[in-house]
């Protein structure tokens, strides 16, 4: 019932993120822009490398995200590399269903090497910090948005860019679940995030003319009418009027920069 009444709040509240004073909002969402580049690097080299290559590669990929997180203070740097560690295993487990572990072996040894690094005390304060990452909605609720953001469209273009029907639509399906899980991690605040994704989807649809015609548009067209049918009528009003209202003020600031 508690959270049929927060849902039912202002839609302009944004929750309380305890993290902000730790790390502030540029902090958090360069974080989510790390982890997407340094799992991208990864991926790459689990496909495409030899094992001498990519243990190297990831050595020196994770001294590169070592070296982001220790640019603050203490308690800082330990939450900024919880946030990698973090959004590492969630970008790892949303690819491994759709491309199997093998092609994830750089990015389990990037995770290993990243962790490892902690001493006893400081994985103590880690693990701390993720519970708090996993329990509490608003904790660094810029850089969940921004994770999310960029893993659900990193799937949707692997979807759409499927040649064969079957595959893109078990794809499909796993970002269907993947965005209802976003509603049953967070009741009250998941449903931003769920916007967020399909007002993201829609404006590289517009913007570069994906999705058009074919399996894509089939496909991504099942995706927007499996979530409004699955998510709670509520949920799936709120959800598709912040998305519209997201993707009218893009097109409103495309048209006032191309006059």
């Amino acid at each position: 019932m508690s959270n049929s009444s927060d849902q039912s709040g202002d839609v302009s509240t944004l929750p309380h993120d305890a993290f902000i004073s730790l790390t502030p909002r540029d902090a958090q969402q360069q974080a989510a822009r790390l982890v997407q580049e340094a799992f991208a690097a990864a991926f790459r080299l689990s496909i495409e490398a030899g094992a001498e290559q990519r243990q190297s590669a990831i050595e020196k990929l994770t001294g590169h995200l070592a070296e982001w997180a220790g640019m603050a203070s203490r308690d800082e740097a330990l939450l900024r590399r919880t946030l990698l560690l973090a959004g590492l295993d969630q970008w790892g487990l949303a690819f491994s269903e759709t491309f199997g572990p093998k092609a994830l072996s750089g990015v389990s040894v990037l995770v290993s090497l990243l962790r490892n690094e902690l001493d006893v005390q400081e994985e103590a304060i880690s693990q701390g910090y993720l519970e708090r990452l996993q329990n509490e909605e608003g904790a660094a609720f810029d850089f969940k948005v921004l994770l999310r953001r960029e893993l659900h469209l990193a799937l949707w273009h692997a979807m759409i860019a499927a040649e064969e029907r079957d595959e893109a639509e078990a794809i499909m399906r796993h970002l269907g679940g993947l965005l209802l899980g976003v509603y049953e991690e967070m009741p009250t605040h998941g449903w931003r995030l769920i916007a967020d994704a399909l007002a993201s989807i829609q404006m590289r649809c517009l913007s570069q003319g994906l999705a058009i015609e074919g399996i894509a548009q089939e496909t991504t067209q099942s995706l927007f009418v499996s979530l409004a049918s699955a998510l709670p009528e509520e949920v799936c009003s709120r959800v598709m009027e912040q998305s519209s209202t997201a993707v009218r003020a893009w097109q409103e600031a495309r048209r006032s920069v191309q006059h």
